[in-house]
């Protein structure tokens, strides 16, 4: 199956393709605040609700839930972390960690603002 995907810019390219980092507090989502869906740039595979989005303050847009079984995760290759990809098109989103309370669910995945689009609602 041939999948049409989005053109990305070498910025975007960098993250979603090669499991780069932009810095924190420069992406477009870290501080939003519109209801919606937040979904992949790559693919536009929805991923995250503007519902499970909170402030962490790291300077990522931080989400404490996804949308069923369109992010998955992964071993990082530092053998520390857990990568988050969309799990249609394998883009790199960012990381999950757990156990640090910011939320009752106490989950955090961690994402690059230049990985999503947002859809309003």
């Amino acid at each position: 199956m041939n999948e049409q995907y989005n053109t990305l810019n070498p910025q975007e390219q960098r993250v979603i393709l090669d499991k780069g980092t932009e810095r924190a507090f420069s992406g477009e989502y870290w501080d939003f605040k519109q209801e919606g869906t937040y979904t992949c740039r790559q693919c536009n595979t929805p991923l995250f609700d503007s519902n499970a989005k909170f402030d962490s303050g790291t300077g990522w847009p931080s989400f404490d839930d996804i949308i069923e079984n369109n992010v998955k995760e992964l071993p990082d290759s530092d053998g520390r972390r857990v990568e988050i990809v969309c799990a249609k098109c394998g883009g790199h989103l960012g990381h999950v960690f757990r156990g640090e309370g910011f939320t009752q669910k106490s989950t955090r995945h961690c994402v690059n603002s230049i990985s999503l689009d947002f859809q309003k609602r």
